[in-house]
């Protein structure tokens, strides 16, 4: 076995510096469960989700929560915070060590445009090595739509793929089932935490190598602590999930590369066809849905 403890947080979230509240729920989750060894919040659980509350990085509210894991000696994922860098703002995610430093930050590759318009693109993928234990990697909420992003992390040897999100709309039904898919697929483990309140509306869960679920939280505040075992995840890509398909392996001995992204030579008549990315309104009807009758009509 290879045993590892992480812990999600599924906590409040306001729309104002939730850093003393992240340290107050810190405190008493080590208090409860001083067998943790990495902590998990929500996406933009630092600062909530206004644009105007962009920090810059680094910088204090980072800083705080390197003292929180240096005095915990955990590592410390911190969900995310708006990034105000050379002129853009960003959705990043730090990863900070037992020793409170900082081994990386994500940028969000995929901000759930058009919610979070006017947040730029991240374009650097995140692995990062627990000695002794395994490789884990970094995605932040709509990122796990594209399942490119956990493919190419998977394959640069992920075996843990730390998910925060900030989900607070009518698909979480959805967005549950495809992390139950990522984690099935690439025989990973996957801890998808969201927040509450501004923050999200909760069901935070945690998937295993081999499909299963091993939690579902409710719409409470509460501590998700689950010891893995990074052995399963070996087992599985070595052997098929279930003892059956071997899908990194199949893959990898791919007789095709798909021709979709090669830009230059695809054709994306289709795709440009879908227009730009814009929110509904209320004044458009489906393309494929007569119009509504402005005056009504009698039925005889």
């Amino acid at each position: 076995m290879t045993p590892f403890a992480i812990a999600g947080v599924q906590m409040h979230v306001s729309t104002h510096s939730n850093i003393e509240a992240m340290r107050h729920r810190l405190d008493l989750l080590m208090h409860l469960y001083p067998w943790v060894q990495m902590v998990l919040f929500s996406e933009l659980a630092c600062h909530g989700p206004l644009l105007q509350h962009a920090q810059p990085l680094p910088g204090a509210a980072e800083e705080a929560l390197q003292e929180m894991a240096a005095r915990h000696r955990v590592w410390l994922i911190n969900g995310s915070m708006y990034e105000r860098r050379e002129g853009a703002i960003y959705n990043t995610t730090s990863v900070i060590d037992p020793e409170g430093k900082i081994v990386g930050r994500y940028r969000k590759m995929f901000p759930f445009v058009p919610l979070e318009q006017g947040v730029a693109p991240g374009t650097e993928f995140l692995t990062f090595d627990v000695p002794e234990v395994g490789k884990f990697g970094v995605l932040n909420c709509y990122d796990i739509w594209f399942p490119e992003v956990a493919r190419t992390l998977t394959a640069m040897g992920a075996e843990v793929l730390l998910h925060p999100v900030l989900t607070h709309t009518i698909d979480r039904d959805i967005d549950l089932a495809v992390a139950h898919a990522t984690a099935a697929m690439f025989q990973c483990y996957v801890f998808d935490i969201n927040g509450l309140v501004a923050g999200g509306n909760g069901h935070s869960a945690v998937f295993d190598p081999a499909g299963r679920v091993m939690y579902r939280a409710d719409v409470l505040e509460q501590f998700i602590p689950i010891e893995i075992d990074l052995e399963q995840v070996r087992r599985q890509r070595q052997n098929g999930i279930r003892g059956l398909g071997q899908m990194l392996k199949s893959f990898r001995d791919r007789p095709i590369d798909f021709p979709v992204y090669d830009r230059a030579r695809f054709d994306s008549s289709f795709l440009d066809s879908l227009g730009p990315i814009a929110q509904p309104r209320r004044d458009q009807a489906p393309s494929n849905v007569a119009p509504i009758p402005t005056r009504p009509r009698m039925i005889r």
